[in-house]
């Protein structure tokens, strides 16, 4: 009874960690377009995520299998308590402390080096390294790569999609409940073309790039609007859908989970998560790796939520921090505004997430396991 209470705790609290560090992403482009305002950003990643969690219970069951360390250690260790609760722990502790600190780190990734050191304090060089390379480190590599690639074309070819369309972007900023176009100079500063206005605004940075035109008889900016949300929405659900059955795997493995409550309580917990511990995290991805429109937004969202969306179909433990952020860079290099420093801190973070995790559970794995004997 001690043994489920104590990985159930640890489920809970690396579900609240996830929560806390993965929940906005979904929606980071919203909030760092400034389509919305961080709070109903925030609401719209929390409702969508729930969604995709609670869908997992349907549709994502291979994950459950290849985060209960099949292949990587022999099945009576994988199903073994202290085992379980080590790699739980070292994987939250990882999280939580990453979180604390603003960086966007991946649940996947922590998982996946918690299960590696807890595997080496208990087998030494026996664990499965050739699971490890295929099933984990190889999808966890490439797919930010892919999402770099594929959001560096993506993007140019939707410029180029607004061009033939007839649609232009231009400059505005709000004045009251208006918006007023803008004329930038060649000092970069921006100047309202309405010659009834005397307000000089700072630098460009500061103005809100619109689409003037319409699509299907409607404004364009709103329809980019509504697929930006629906994009979000939809990376939000991904997520949800790939992380949630990750988290609950290995108390499934080590019979001290159910399924289908387990499934809904890290689903709550993860939201709580979101809500109440996202905001440095919140403001690292959205507003410090690129400047962004709203359209580059929706792009990088599409980018995302097709790779999550396509490797939980296919059971691959990719990372939605990863993807996501690795579409911000493509953006960043698109757009030519990409913030090199940020993202080394950001990539810096994932290399070091591996060792830190691994050694955590190894860690805890050892006390466990003394804790035990004694």
């Amino acid at each position: 009874m001690l043994w489920i209470l104590v990985i159930l705790g640890a489920t809970l609290f690396v579900a609240y960690a996830n929560g806390a560090n993965d929940n906005f992403k979904g929606v980071a482009t919203l909030f760092g377009s400034g389509v919305v305002d961080y709070r109903k950003a925030l609401w719209w990643a929390t409702a969508t995520t729930l969604a995709g969690s609670l869908t997992a219970f349907f549709v994502a069951t291979k994950l459950i299998s290849n985060f209960q360390a099949n292949g990587l250690v022999p099945a009576a260790l994988a199903q073994s308590q202290p085992f379980v609760a080590a790699v739980i722990l070292g994987a939250a502790l990882t999280v939580y402390l990453a979180t604390t600190i603003g960086i966007p780190i991946s649940t996947t990734h922590s998982l996946t080096g918690a299960m590696v050191g807890s595997g080496f304090a208990a087998l030494g060089l026996e664990l499965g390294f050739g699971t490890l390379l295929k099933s984990f480190f190889i999808p966890l590599l490439f797919s930010p790569l892919i999402a770099v690639a594929l959001a560096v074309v993506a993007y140019p070819l939707l410029s180029k999609a607004f061009r033939v369309a007839g649609l232009r972007r231009e400059n505005c900023v709000c004045v009251g409940s208006e918006l007023v176009p803008v004329s930038v100079t060649a000092e970069g500063y921006a100047m309202p073309q309405s010659s009834g206005l005397r307000v000089l605004i700072d630098r460009e940075s500061e103005c809100v790039q619109r689409l003037s035109g319409t699509m299907f008889g409607v404004n364009a900016q709103s329809v980019l609007d509504v697929g930006h949300y629906l994009s979000a929405g939809a990376l939000s659900f991904a997520r949800g859908l790939n992380d949630t059955p990750k988290i609950v795997a290995l108390g499934l493995a080590a019979s001290a989970l159910n399924l289908g409550w387990s499934i809904g309580l890290v689903a709550f917990i993860m939201a709580l998560g979101g809500l109440l511990s996202a905001k440095k995290v919140a403001e690292m991805v959205s507003k410090r790796i690129t400047a962004m429109n709203p359209d580059q937004g929706f792009v990088a969202n599409l980018v995302t939520s097709f790779l999550v969306i396509f490797a939980s179909k296919w059971g691959l433990p990719v990372s939605t921090t990863h993807i996501s952020c690795g579409a911000l860079f493509g953006i960043g290099m698109a757009n030519g505004q990409a913030r090199s420093s940020v993202i080394r801190t950001i990539l810096l973070a994932w290399i070091l997430t591996l060792p830190i995790a691994g050694m955590t559970a190894a860690v805890i794995y050892w006390m466990l396991m003394a804790v035990s004997i004694s």
